[in-house]
Formats: C-alpha cells, structure tokens, sequence
C-alpha cells in the first residue's frame, strides 16, 4: 500500500486539528460553569440547561453540513467550521445575561456540527490505513477533551471565565487562516482512486445499519453525558486532590487522555481485523463501568473513571470505521451526517436530563442508571453486529503466509 502524498498529509493533519477544536468548544463550559454561578446568580444545573440549545444544533446542523460537504466543498465547510466556531466562543466571552449566553451557546453548537460529517469524509477519502487514521483522529479529539477541562480550569482559576472562553476561540481563527493558505481546493479529490469493494448481502447491509443506528445513538448518549458530567462527578467524589476548579481539570483530563490509548489500539487493530473483535470487549466494559460511578469515591473513582473512558472513546472510533466501511466516497459526508443526526439529535436530551436530575437528587446516580441501560444496549449490538466476508479474508491471511513459511 502506498504511502500518502504530502497533500494527504496535510488534509489528514488540519482535519486532526478540527477534531481536537471541535471536542474543546463544546466541553469549555461543563469546567466554566464551575466558575459562573455567582456572576449569573444560577445553580450549576440553570447554567448547563443552557448548552441545551448547542447540542440539539450540534445534531441537527450535521445533516446540512453533509449535504453542503459532498455537493459545495468539504474545504471550504472545514474553512467556515474554524471561523464560525471561533466567532462564537468570542461572542461567548463577551455575554452578559442567560439569553445571550444560550444563543452563542448554540451557535457554537451549529458551526461544531460541520466537523463530523465533514471531516469524517475527508479523513476516508485521504486515508491509506483507515482504522490507524481513524485512532490518530480519534486521539486528537481526545486531547481536546483533556485539555479543555485542564485549561479551562487552569484559566478559570487564574483569569476568569470569560478568557476560557476567548482563548480557543482566537486560536481557532487563526488556525482557519492558515487552513486556507495551506490546504488548497483540490483536497475533495482523494489522492488516489481507491478501488470499491466487493457488493455486500442486501440482508446483511440491512442488519448492519440497523444495529449502527441504535449503537451510534446509545453510544453518542454515553459519551455526551459522561463527558459533560465527569468535571462535576469529581468535584463531588474525590476529595482528595480536586477541590478547586483547575485541580478537577487536572484530574479529568489525565482520565480523558486514557481514552487516547484507546483509540490507538482500536485504530490498529482494525487495520487487521474484523470490526466485532474490537467491538465486542469495548462493549462489555461499558455497562459495568456506568454502574460503577453511581457508588465510587476518591480513588476508586478515578480507576473506574478510567476504565470509563476507555471504552467510551473506543467506541467513537469503533462508530466511525462502521460508517466508513459500509458507505462510498461520493455519499460518505452524507452517511455521517445521518449518523450525528441520530446520535446527537438523541444527545441533545443528555443535558436537560443532567441538569434536571442533579438538581432533583444532588448526584448523578439517576442519571449513570439510565446510562448503565444504554451500555446493555450496545453490548446487545455488539453480539448481533455482522462481519463482513471481506474483513474475514484478510485477518486470514496472514496465519496462511506463516503457515506456508513453515513447511518451507
């Protein structure tokens, strides 16, 4: 297989950027909020309701962003994602009343919802080694995760909200600038044309996309909640080494970055072998794990934490090879779009529902049991999700090579 052209690179390498910028923007305000109550006069729930209007535009927005991305430009769209997303954290920085900061809230919601789609297609058309790209992409949406609580927690503590806000959302800009001088229009073609693979069962396409779309909305509801709820989950269980704003960033982001290990290993194991070989164990750890955070404490609570996010993160890259593997270039934005449609649409509900039950309760342990039932879900999925005769074949191969080399 042919090593990528410099061009390839470089698409692949701003789209890796995106996905970090994309997972920062909308994780600065669950570490924020910890810093906003006073100033709003709002309980931490009041605050977080409202990233509502965010997140729903986060799904909806991905179904335009796939449509404009295959039939305009998948450039051009990750050219506005920079620009737009980094307006709006500006606009965020500069809000003075609840109104003001729901509708800048959901702006940033919108102009995020551009990246999947988008960038998933991109990554797809330029890729050799796609499950490897696909953990190296997932690795940098990681980070922004980890370094969004980290950082916000440190600006928070050391300048105040409205910088944790302002911060990313200048430095987006000026990666947009440099995204257009850098990567030219011409990065829609793939580099160089990939051969489709063999049709696939009607009955089996069908039981795949079925099982996709109730995985991919389950899944997309864990990862929303876990992450937007985890700096406060801390805050709450460990009280050993979090007791201020930046030491929960801390904390969170060292458990965020587990995730990145996952992706790595997920990414390359795919390169080799069936989706359901990875899928199966991810599955299995999640619902375990949910249920572990509704009683954990102090230690325990950042082990499971860990654990926690491993398989969250996996499961991202996971979703992400399924639709790359089972769509075609010309539609494949698309095929994203309606994969964040449902996922996030769905998502959406997470933080009404956060908020809401928190408020209610004082804790999350309503709200982790309905999470634990989602994680049952997958692992259903993962039993019943088909492998495809192709990815059979080459897992396959190597064990014959070996064999042939040792009768030689």
């Amino acid at each position: 297989m042919s090593a990528p052209d410099p061009s390839s690179k470089t698409v692949i390498g701003f789209v890796n950027v995106a996905h970090l910028i994309d997972h920062y923007a909308l994780l600065i305000l669950p570490t924020a909020v910890l810093g906003m109550t006073a100033e709003f006069g709002m309980t931490y729930g009041g605050i977080l309701a409202l990233a509502t209007g965010g997140f729903v535009a986060f799904g909806a927005g991905s179904m335009p962003a796939g449509w404009l991305g295959d039939r305009w430009s998948r450039r051009n769209m990750i050219a506005v994602f920079f620009f737009g997303i980094g307006l709006s954290l500006l606009a965020v920085s500069m809000t003075q009343g609840p109104t003001a900061l729901a509708i800048c809230l959901t702006a940033v919601g919108l102009f995020g919802a551009i990246y999947h789609p988008v960038g998933g297609a991109l990554l797809a058309a330029h890729a050799t080694k796609l499950g490897s790209t696909l953990g190296l992409n997932g690795v940098f949406g990681n980070v922004g995760v980890a370094i969004a609580a980290l950082s916000t927690g440190a600006l928070v503590t050391l300048a105040g909200w409205r910088v944790a806000f302002a911060v990313p959302g200048v430095i987006s800009i000026l990666l947009g600038c440099v995204f257009l001088m850098k990567v030219s229009r011409g990065a829609d073609r793939p580099a160089a044309a990939k051969k489709p693979g063999p049709p696939l069962p009607r009955a089996l396409m069908i039981r795949a996309f079925v099982v996709m779309a109730i995985v991919m909305t389950a899944g997309s509801m864990i990862f929303n909640a876990t992450t937007v709820a985890l700096p406060k989950l801390f805050d709450e269980r460990i009280s050993l080494f979090a007791e201020t704003p930046m030491g929960v960033g801390v904390v969170v982001s060292g458990v965020y970055l587990c995730g990145a290990v996952a992706q790595v290993i997920i990414g390359r194991w795919l390169d080799r072998h069936s989706l359901k070989t990875a899928f199966l164990p991810i599955a299995a750890l999640l619902a375990p794990c949910l249920a572990l955070s509704i009683v954990a404490t102090d230690w325990a609570m950042v082990i499971v934490g860990m654990l926690l996010m491993f398989a969250v993160f996996g499961q991202v890259t996971i979703n992400d090879a399924m639709v790359a593997r089972y769509s075609s270039d010309a539609w494949r934005a698309r095929a994203y779009a309606v994969r964040y449609f449902l996922s996030f649409g769905v998502a959406a509900g997470v933080v009404p529902m956060l908020s809401l039950l928190h408020d209610r309760s004082g804790d999350f342990s309503s709200s982790f049991t309905i999470l634990a039932v989602g994680g049952v879900v997958i692992l259903i999925g993962a039993l019943i999700f088909p492998t495809r005769p192709d990815e059979i074949a080459p897992a396959a191969a190597p064990k014959a090579q070996t064999m042939r080399a040792a009768a030689e």
